[in-house]
């Protein structure tokens, strides 16, 4: 009932989390014997945040996400008299710093570039060239990327470029809905790319509503998570020519499988792919309100979640406009 009531306001990716996360609670209650949720007390739930911390090693931004997820639960239940009314109140949230609300991993331009190169000579116009490219250059998200079709894309002119269009009713929504929908530029090189990814292995299929999508599989549109362990798989350095800096033995290393690549302590997630690419743009003077609008992000969201430049990087910049004397 929960997620039938924020389905509509809350994007797919949302509402998978929000299942997700009600899930560890209801799998607590059913160990606990829970089954009715007028039963549930304040202690109660200081025993499932005690559980959930310790049951899955969680860092406390990750476990206060997911009380916050709980709160918002008990808040509907509340409202449909399945709880106590201010039950919601008794789930108390850890204290986060602000160093430990953003995230410590990111890739960074020189390891990018390292295997954008290594791609361009070894699998140039391959679709894991094509979704890394594009990631890094554009900093669009993953879901983005897999709402492309080829409609969507001018590359043959003198401004290439792609359209993101948020359509929800064929399974493509942009996070942020109509908001996000915009034309990114592209170079002519990563045009050229795309343009001979197209032409060459491209697997030429429609998907479930008979759209044409940009990246593609066998089957069709690819899933998200099909996309997420392919960024995983290329962002290994072993995967790339750079060998293993872990020591690790390719034979016995479970990372080699292409399902286990995010166990490798060097793959990269498409977030850290993104923040890796907003980063870049910043290092390179792009002006934050361009950087904004080209990757669909709020000024706040960047400067607190994406903006990885040290301090010192960003007076070495601000020195550039200084005054000599």
């Amino acid at each position: 009932m929960y997620l039938e009531t924020r389905r509509g306001e809350a994007s797919d990716n949302t509402l998978q989390s929000h299942k997700y996360r009600i899930g560890k609670f209801v799998e607590w209650c059913e160990e606990e014997n829970i089954t009715n949720l007028n039963d549930l007390s304040g202690r109660d739930l200081h025993t499932f945040r005690v559980w959930r911390r310790e049951e899955g090693d969680l860092k406390m931004v990750t476990l206060r996400g997911q009380l916050s997820t709980l709160r918002s639960f008990l808040r509907f239940c509340a409202s449909v008299n399945a709880v106590p009314e201010g039950l919601r109140s008794k789930v108390m949230l850890p204290t986060v710093s602000t160093d430990e609300q953003v995230s410590d991993t990111s890739l960074d331009a020189a390891r990018a570039e390292n295997i954008l190169a290594y791609l361009d000579r070894y699998q140039y116009a391959s679709r894991q060239h094509v979704i890394i490219l594009t990631l890094w250059h554009t900093g669009m998200r993953v879901g983005a990327l897999r709402a492309l079709d080829l409609d969507d894309c001018q590359l043959d002119t003198r401004s290439p470029g792609i359209e993101l269009v948020h359509r929800p009713e064929q399974d493509t929504p942009l996070k942020n809905k109509e908001r996000g929908e915009r034309w990114v530029a592209l170079s002519e090189r990563i045009a050229r790319v795309l343009q001979d990814y197209i032409e060459g292995p491209r697997e030429d299929v429609t998907d479930d509503y008979g759209r044409e999508p940009l990246v593609t599989t066998s089957h069709g549109r690819p899933t998200t998570s099909t996309l997420r362990d392919a960024i995983y798989c290329v962002t290994r350095p072993c995967a790339v020519g750079e060998g293993c800096p872990h020591d690790r033995d390719p034979d016995d290393c479970d990372a080699t499988h292409i399902h286990r690549a995010s166990t490798c302590p060097s793959s990269r997630s498409p977030h850290d792919v993104r923040s890796g690419a907003i980063t870049a743009h910043l290092l390179e003077d792009v002006p934050h309100e361009i950087v904004s609008d080209r990757m669909d992000v709020s000024r706040k969201v960047l400067d607190k979640h994406y903006d990885r430049r040290t301090k010192r990087e960003k007076m070495e910049q601000r020195r550039d406009y200084l005054p000599d004397n």
